[in-house]
């Protein structure tokens, strides 16, 4: 376990909690958090919702809390034993806790520090310092205008906070240097480094503006508002500033600011014009959202005339007076919530690059556990990619999802990404997502030197079914043809698609062009099936209808190849109704028949059949149904005989 506590509030440690959550998540099947302080019980935590809304996590949230602020106040030991014994409970039930420190909310004195270690040591639990990386980082901090601390700030906090964890004994196990100043990472690490004790890791990870700035939602609550025009799906966006528009409209339009959000008096509809026309223009900075406030209706022609243009900036409506709404905007921070998945990416992303989560697990203890849970093998996939980046082509960019996944591929380094697409919708319709696709090749289907090359060979692959220069051409602008050729030729090492298009769809090109690997006659599917204590191999479920024996047997070959290269050991289930010779019948035999081919192709594959699922799976009925088998009750490749059954 581990126990994330800072030297004062607003340190952004929920971005560390959240990158230590992931790392733990890489190595232990188990995981857990717990908050030993919260500010009620009434008001849900947003930073343990955050935590426990991570797919490693398995706890209800009464659980993972100590203890309230009123409590510690009202009788300090007893809270620290209440919290103990909750702590326990927790820990009981994981293989790792990531321990959340308070926030400096309610009590916000030089003491709570104190508390903190007190707690942590109590806890058995070792302490991984944050310290802000910001100046004036209190309640009067305004919307993104905190200076950065020099590394000699930085060193003398560190040093203060050192010697308070040592006067409660509390054992500190590394320090990070949180929202640091993005030019002196290195100069900043040494001078914490002086400060603490030797071997005790020290990290930086500078300052992100997104993922400290408020989203259009937490504003819109803020301001007690509702949506009244443009895109829910917008309301994710980071806003990055204020601008005030009880001005003239040539006075407002010079003060526009990236991604801000502008409040207008309700009453000002030449302004609110001005603004939705000059966000729209392209020659005036992207904004995050317009206030308008007042609580006057909009004139009924500017209603149906931002209707007629489609408009998707948010615009919210509020009844507060402009110097109250301005102020409560003003007043809102920016919150790492469950509800955020790119806030959650990103912030993922920025702790990878940053600090070395390898020496993080090993120095904790943490060896790599021999269950593997649908995370660790999603992580294991990621580290892979990492270490051998690929390009990788994504046809679909008209879908959201899509980009959205782009920009998470890009951000955490696991592949290099083109999209096919209109480059400016494309790039417009991110920029209004709030994504950073700047790291994506954005390639037109329509381009037309692509065009032409793809045409010309997919019509010398076609050339025996007849196909001419003018049929391909037309084909190949087919994102899927297009995405595929790109593939073939080598402009691109993989295509992933289907979020938007059928499975034929998308694998039809590849009959025609890539074609299958030598030695295998038929191109067949397999799913992943992710359980909760292991990865399963299911194939053939979505292309071949009724397999042949000898299909059969190319699939459970390809598919146990497939599961190898996963690091999934293949024990193959050739799947029937019937458990070796028990049954009998044209599909029982034909599943005979394949497994008898299988080990005649591939001697080396442990491979029984014909075999009923549960006796493929389930210990105790293998050894009723087939004992002494080394795959009947641990198979991990089960091979359907048709695709209805699959």
């Amino acid at each position: 376990s581990i126990y994330i506590t800072s030297a004062e509030g607003h340190s952004a440690k929920s971005i560390i909690a959240l990158g230590v959550l992931e790392a733990f998540s890489r190595v232990a099947p188990r995981i857990g958090v717990f908050r030993p302080i919260a500010r009620s019980t009434d008001e849900r935590d947003y930073v343990l919702e955050m935590l426990l809304d991570h797919d490693g996590v398995d706890l209800a949230y009464d659980e993972c809390i100590g203890v309230t602020y009123d409590d510690m106040r009202r009788d300090p030991d007893g809270a620290l034993s209440r919290i103990v014994e909750r702590y326990k409970s927790v820990e009981a039930k994981c293989d790792a806790v990531v321990i959340m420190g308070s926030d400096y909310t309610d009590v916000g004195s030089p003491a709570e520090l104190s508390y903190n270690g007190r707690i942590a040591v109590n806890l058995g639990a070792p302490v991984l310092l944050v310290l802000g990386g910001r100046a004036g980082q209190g309640s009067g901090e305004k919307l993104g205008s905190a200076p950065a601390r020099t590394p000699d700030e930085m060193g003398q906090i560190a040093s203060l906070a050192v010697s308070e964890l040592r006067d409660d004994r509390a054992e500190l196990f590394a320090v990070v240097a949180n929202r640091a100043d993005g030019d002196r990472l290195d100069e900043i690490v040494e001078a914490v480094r002086d400060a603490v004790p030797q071997n005790v890791p020290v990290w930086a990870v500078p300052e992100d503006r997104f993922l400290v700035s408020p989203s259009v939602s937490t504003v819109l609550a803020a301001v007690e508002g509702s949506l009244v025009k443009g895109d829910a799906d917008l309301l994710g966006r980071e806003v990055l500033g204020v601008v005030i528009g009880a001005m003239s409209m040539v006075n407002v339009l010079p003060r526009l600011s990236e991604r801000s959000v502008v409040v207008i008096p309700s009453d000002r509809a030449e302004v609110l014009l001005a603004t939705l026309l000059a966000h729209g223009s392209g020659t005036f900075p992207s904004l995050s959202a317009i206030v308008i406030n007042g609580g006057f209706p909009l004139p009924e022609a500017v209603d149906r005339l931002i209707d007629g243009v489609g408009e998707t900036l948010p615009i919210i409506a509020t009844d507060l007076d402009t110097y109250e709404t301005a102020a409560r905007i003003m007043g809102t921070r920016g919150r790492l919530a469950a509800d955020s998945r790119r806030h959650y990416e990103a912030a993922a992303a920025l702790f990878e690059r940053h600090i070395d989560t390898n020496e993080l697990t090993e120095a904790l203890g943490l060896a790599r556990s021999t269950v593997v849970t649908p995370l660790m093998f999603a992580y294991g996939l990621v580290e892979r990619a990492r270490t051998d980046r690929r390009r990788i082509v994504l046809p679909e960019a008209d879908d959201d999802r899509v980009l959205h996944a782009a920009s998470i591929v890009l951000a955490r380094g696991i592949a290099d990404i083109t999209l096919l697409g209109e480059e400016i919708e494309v790039r417009s319709r991110a920029l209004e997502l709030g994504l950073d696709l700047r790291g994506a090749e954005i390639l037109s289907p329509f381009d037309a030197v692509h065009v032409d090359k793809f045409a010309r060979e997919y019509e010398r692959l076609r050339a025996h079914k007849g196909m001419t220069y003018g049929q391909a051409a037309d084909a190949v602008t087919d994102v899927s043809y297009f995405g595929t050729l790109m593939v073939h030729l080598g402009l691109a090492d993989g295509m992933v698609s289907g979020a938007a298009h059928t499975t034929a769809h998308t694998i039809r090109p590849a009959f025609e062009i890539i074609k299958t690997k030598p030695g295998v006659s038929v191109v067949s599917s397999v799913f992943l099936m992710a359980l909760a204590d292991r990865v399963l191999v299911y194939g053939d479920c979505a292309v071949i209808p009724d397999p042949t024996s000898e299909q059969l047997a190319d699939i459970a070959v390809s598919s146990a190849e497939t599961a190898r290269q996963f690091g999934i050991e293949p024990r193959v289930a050739m799947l029937s109704y019937s458990t070796g010779e028990s049954g009998s019948g044209a599909d029982v035999d034909k599943v005979r028949a394949a497994t008898a081919l299988v080990r005649e192709r591939a001697p080396e594959l442990l491979v029984e059949g014909p075999i009923q699922y549960d006796a493929a799976t389930d210990a105790a009925v293998a050894a009723k149904k087939m004992p002494g088998s080394s795959v009947a009750g641990k198979a991990t490749v089960f091979v359907f005989p048709d695709l209805n059954t699959g």
